[in-house]
């Protein structure tokens, strides 16, 4: 398989994702591991205009790779962002570092950088997922199969999500996992939505038979390269990826960050709970399963 991993690693974009206040000198494989995933509509040197991320998560790994936590940032999150060139630093929601930032490799500093001094935690590496180039990798492993909890008309195409576990090809998940209006926990269903399509696509991948389909899998590995911008922390990708891929079948688990609504001066923002419930502690002290455990109300099994 290592003619596939240098043939995946030569489709992926790299860049400088990660300032160097917000990483980690060392990755250790051995260790626990915090990355951090950006989901956005653009690319490095897209059009600038509506530059803001869709989706962040920070993903927490635990020593041993036994669990992995997929922790939603509410992108309405009130933070305290850093100054950057051209942008004098303030309040403002969290997903406008992306922005201010410029978008791309720019934006992903800064917010790495503000995630950073919220969390107190250094990233062993990022990722930016153009979400475009993502609905053709789930069209390529032939759609994935979602669970609607909660019945919803998409406030972008009209589509009406009826409740049950259905089939959805790339655009149908998408659009799906955008919604937030008119859904009971509004943005947090959002959130969860989003980690439960990162999970079935790797539930997909592992039930598709890829290594027995060479051009399917050729396909597959091509669009995640071509939606995929990372950056390591110097660790080889295909290290990084054999590493992960002990870890179990269940061993996902969905956290939202403790927090609640509240609109200020007429501006809807998302402000943390008890300076986040003791979340960003357990992720600097590595005691992500003893939180989960006390915690369970912002813990979900995906």
């Amino acid at each position: 398989m290592n003619w596939l991993t240098h043939r995946y690693d030569r489709t992926v974009a790299k860049e400088q994702l990660l300032d160097p206040a917000a990483r980690n000198k060392r990755t250790d494989l051995d260790g626990a591991l915090n990355y951090l995933l950006i989901g956005s509509d653009h690319r490095p040197g897209a059009n600038p205009e509506d530059q803001r991320s869709d989706s962040i998560l920070i993903v927490h790994v635990p020593a041993g790779m036994r669990q992995a936590y997929l922790i939603s940032v509410p992108r309405d999150l009130l933070v305290a962002l850093p100054a950057a060139p051209g942008f004098p630093g303030g309040q403002d929601k969290v997903n406008a570092a992306y922005e201010h930032g410029g978008g791309g490799e720019g934006g992903a500093r800064l917010l790495s950088t503000t995630l950073t001094r919220l969390t107190g935690i250094r990233f062993d590496g990022a990722a930016l997922v153009d979400f475009s180039g993502f609905k053709q990798v789930i069209d390529e492993l032939g759609g994935i199969r979602m669970c609607v909890d909660t019945p919803v008309r998409s406030i972008h195409t009209k589509h009406q999500f009826d409740a049950g576990c259905q089939q959805m090809d790339g655009a149908r998940t998408l659009d799906y996992v955008r919604q937030r209006y008119d859904l009971p926990g509004g943005d947090y269903d959002r959130q969860r939505h989003q980690q439960q399509m990162l999970r079935a696509v790797l539930d997909r991948a592992g039930e598709t038979h890829l290594r027995t389909d060479p051009v399917k899998l050729d396909r597959v590995l091509r669009a995640a390269g071509g939606a995929l911008t990372v950056d390591t922390n110097g660790v080889p990708l295909d290290e990084l990826l054999f590493a992960l891929r002990g870890l179990p079948a269940d061993a996902l688990r969905g956290v939202q960050v403790p927090s609640y609504p509240q609109t200020i001066d007429g501006v809807s923002y998302v402000v943390l709970d008890n300076g986040g419930g003791g979340l960003f502690t357990a992720l600097r002290d590595t005691r992500m399963p003893q939180w989960a455990g006390a915690n369970p109300r912002w813990v979900n099994r995906l």
